[in-house]
């Protein structure tokens, strides 16, 4: 018969070793509990960080003098976290690493970006918050209003590599003479010296290439087709779906109050661009 002491200390035993199941199982959850979602997040730091991106005006432009941030993105990120009362921390980067800072919970909203299939496998994108025509500046006296009039041989096209511009010269002027270089500051340097016609652009990057460089021609919209993709805001896949919810609602709220318009008006401004600039075919 077992003493009444030992009994006690193997019942106790017993009851510790039944129980670790159990604390493994509550330890188990503690470690793999998800963090607070975005919105969670910013609510209580107040402070909303974003992806910033020197030398991409009219989306950002930063002051190398002051270290100052300004343009159209600085402009609604500060207005997004004032509904938090809160403020901006900018983290330096660019288009394609602002999309890892997402996954890697660097930042809370990346900007400006087309919300492409490959992306939209690893992140969430917002409504769009404007659509961003195509078409190219060219060289002194050189006009086109379609995509067709660029689609011939004797065509010399300039373009980014790895762009949205390569991608839409490929494919609708695929006859022409392409030239692929690195750098947009490349492409516009080969347009300036004859060695291209054009250059195919955005609206905003054209429209801000021939005001920082009156050699080279007007900045031309491109027909037929016509091409608009969406720029959205990025946002980390997370189960809650406040975040980008109320972003949606944002989006929605200053696009239809044209205050979206503004801050890009406000942002080409940087540059020297005035809304008398913007070719009557542009639709912002």
């Amino acid at each position: 018969m077992l003493s009444r002491r030992l009994f006690a200390a193997t019942a106790a035993g017993t009851a510790v070793v039944a129980g670790t199941p159990a604390l493994l199982a509550a330890e188990a959850k503690a470690q793999t509990a998800p963090a607070d979602s975005t919105i969670e997040r910013v609510k209580s730091t107040k402070v909303l960080r974003i992806a910033a991106l020197p030398g991409e005006a009219p989306y950002f432009n930063k002051d190398l003098a002051t270290g100052q941030w300004s343009g159209m993105c600085i402009d609604m990120a500060k207005d997004i976290s004032a509904n938090f009362d809160g403020t901006v921390e900018y983290i330096e980067s660019t288009y394609g690493n602002s999309v890892l800072d997402l996954q890697a919970n660097k930042i809370d909203l990346a900007f400006a970006l087309n919300p492409t299939p490959k992306r939209a496998l690893v992140i969430d994108f917002t409504h769009p918050f404007y659509l961003h025509g195509f078409g190219m500046v060219g060289r002194k006296g050189f006009k086109a209003t379609n995509w067709a009039d660029l689609d011939k041989p004797e065509v010399k096209i300039a373009f980014d590599i790895g762009s949205v511009h390569e991608i839409a010269a490929r494919r609708f002027a695929s006859h022409a003479t392409h030239i692929a270089l690195k750098t947009r500051d490349e492409c516009v340097l080969a347009v300036q010296s004859g060695r291209a016609d054009c250059v195919i652009m955005a609206v905003n990057l054209g429209l801000t290439a021939v005001k920082k460089n009156p050699a080279l021609g007007e900045f031309q919209m491109l027909h037929q087709p016509r091409i608009q993709l969406p720029t959205c805001m990025g946002v980390r896949k997370e189960a809650n779906k406040d975040w980008r919810d109320f972003l949606n609602a944002w989006v929605d709220y200053n696009r239809g109050v044209q205050q979206v318009r503004e801050w890009l008006f406000a942002g080409l401004a940087i540059n020297g661009v005035k809304p008398e600039d913007i070719p009557a075919d542009v639709e912002l």
